[in-house]
């Protein structure tokens, strides 16, 4: 789960202003696999108070909220992003009753338990917790699919530098100007001669690995072509796939990732949010900036930068370009083409300024986070005046 910095606004902070009703209370949830310690700071100044801890099951859920709402009195939940996901806040939701998903704070040097629930709902009453975004079903369905291919791929990268520093420490290499993983190559490897049997074995098992490792991958990319064809936000995909250095993958991540932009109100912010603005250190008349922040959802940062490094190259249509961008909008068509021709001109005056490749690179990724969220507000709205007309 990723931690959102403070000083974005991709999520709504739990002020009082946002609150649609006055709550008699604020629970604190400090959230564990087996448990959840429990605390409430009432409406007021009083000091909050602690509850104990209750099993993490859906029983005792249900006999807490009978509990807080005895008295008829309404009361506002939360709990802090983690690795139990979003399951207790869809529970507490469809239960009717009012729960926010917050973001974690900085590591603290006394931790307990009891003190993370006393802490999370002083807080809350407060309005000082930052609102996590909840993807629907559908949202984090395609997300776990997205990240289970990511995980997939790192694994058969691994096996093949494993398969790689195997054959290099008996004396045999690939040539570095033919490509690798071609079936030349896999024949090549099934080739070499060991001097002992069980040597070959080892290789035998290692191409067996990368082999499984290469088929889980073409049933995953397909899983995903059959997504796209069915997903509520296929047409926001295939606009997205008319920039550059955008495929079916990547909209689809980014798209998973991000949910709906448009609750960023600017580009900016969506650039706050995904930790791709420097850091800044400011005290009196002393101003220091450094690195990104690296905040917010490195998924999507990850294809972001990625993606930039495409625009390395001149601007140029290519047929490839054009057929993966046949069933994107002429809107999301013309803006890519502009983003090609801003971006690639960026990145050859940011090299030829002498700055580091992979500085300029990040550099690209934040002014190309000001396209995407141009193309995904204009389709949706787009999208949503069709669909009232109809």
């Amino acid at each position: 789960m990723e931690q959102q910095s403070s000083g974005t606004a991709g999520s709504t902070p739990a002020d009082d202003s946002t609150h649609p009703k006055p709550y008699a209370g604020y629970v604190g949830l400090d959230v564990h696999k087996d448990s959840i310690a429990v605390a409430i700071a009432y409406a007021g100044r009083e000091i909050p108070e602690s509850w104990g801890t209750i099993p993490n099951t859906k029983k005792a859920i249900t006999k807490l909220v009978d509990r807080l709402y005895s008295e008829q009195e309404t009361f506002l939940l939360c709990y802090e992003a983690g690795p139990c996901g979003y399951t207790l806040y869809q529970n507490l939701t469809a239960m009717g009753i009012d729960c926010q998903v917050v973001a974690p704070p900085r590591n603290e040097k006394i931790k307990t338990d009891r003190r993370d629930a006393l802490r999370l709902a002083r807080l809350l009453r407060a309005g000082e917790l930052v609102e996590v975004w909840v993807p629907d079903q559908e949202q984090e369905a395609v997300r776990d699919l997205c990240r289970c291919r990511a995980d997939f791929k790192a694994q058969q990268q691994k096996l093949r530098q494993q398969l790689n520093a195997f054959v290099l420490r008996h004396g045999h290499h690939w040539p570095t100007n033919r490509k690798r993983w071609t079936q030349k190559h896999l024949e090549w490897l099934e080739s070499l001669d060991f001097p002992y049997e069980y040597q070959a074995e080892v290789r035998d098992e290692y191409i067996a690995a990368v082999r499984l490792s290469s088929s889980r991958m073409t049933d995953l990319d397909q899983k995903l072509d059959q997504v796209l064809q069915g997903w509520s936000w296929a047409p926001l995909a295939n606009s997205l796939m008319a920039l550059r250095g955008f495929d079916q993958l990547s909209a689809i991540t980014l798209l998973s990732e991000l949910g709906d932009v448009s609750r960023f109100g600017s580009p900016n912010q969506l650039m706050g949010y995904l930790g791709l603005v420097p850091c800044v250190y400011s005290s009196g008349s002393h101003r220091r900036t450094g690195g990104v922040t690296q905040a917010g959802n490195r998924h999507a940062r990850q294809v972001l930068v990625e993606s930039a490094w495409c625009y390395r190259f001149p601007a140029r249509q290519t047929a490839y370009m054009n057929r993966k961008a046949e069933g994107a909008s002429a809107y999301a068509q013309a803006t890519a083409w502009k983003a090609q021709k801003r971006l690639c001109g960026r990145y050859r005056k940011l090299i030829a300024a002498g700055k580091n490749q992979k500085v300029v690179c990040v550099a690209i990724a934040r002014e190309l986070t000001g396209f995407v969220w141009d193309i995904i507000c204009h389709e949706k709205n787009r999208i949503g005046r069709v669909t009232q007309e109809a």
